[in-house]
């Protein structure tokens, strides 16, 4: 015989869960190849808060070149959710999972994925950047960054910070003025996990 749970034992139950459950956090959901922009227009359409950071790139192409908007994080698009709602995003074809650790999808430090965000809305240049293991960690301390830490790299005379989202171990380069920048950890290397 079924028995029917009154709404209200439905509520108390969903406010028994963990925080970790019904609190939106960025969670990084890998995709099939080039279908990012795929997935992100399906996450539109379900009405989810996503990100999909792009850069442009010229391309040739027969007999000219092109200029394509292309993510900043191949095979990847972040997305804000509370995991009790994962299903609604793991049912979009052409999204292969969440990035999980121990079978339990990780969210994302909030700010790995700000000073992406930032970044982008004050339309700095960024490029994807191979994920460094070794640096100098500083942080800008003026600008539009300000307060962001990253790891600095001088290529040709210019200053530019590596930004990384560890969890998914991909990196973007950003150029800032040397001025403003400071160390973390004076005359030090900052070695990252080899996990």
């Amino acid at each position: 015989m079924a028995t029917t749970v009154p709404y209200d034992l439905k509520r108390q139950h969903e406010y028994a869960l963990p925080a970790v459950y019904t609190e939106p956090r960025w969670y990084a959901a890998y995709t099939c190849a080039n279908h990012e922009k795929r997935v992100a227009q399906q996450l539109g359409r379900r009405c989810v808060e996503f990100f999909l950071p792009l850069h442009e790139a010229l391309r040739p192409w027969k007999d000219r070149r092109v200029r394509l908007q292309l993510p900043l994080f191949p095979g990847y698009v972040f997305v804000r959710i509370a995991l009790r709602d994962r299903m609604r995003v793991l049912e979009i074809p052409s999204l292969v999972y969440l990035v999980s650790f121990n079978g339990l999808p990780t969210a994302l430090p909030e700010e790995e994925m700000e000073a992406i965000r930032t970044a982008l809305n004050q339309r700095l240049r960024m490029q994807p950047h191979p994920y460094p293991a070794v640096g100098r960690r500083v942080r800008i301390k003026g600008g539009p960054l300000q307060g962001f830490e990253g790891i600095l790299l001088r290529r040709k005379g210019n200053c530019r910070i590596v930004l990384s989202v560890d969890l998914i171990r991909r990196s973007v380069v950003v150029d800032v003025d040397l001025s403003d920048v400071e160390p973390i950890q004076p005359c030090s290397m900052s070695v990252r996990d080899f996990a």
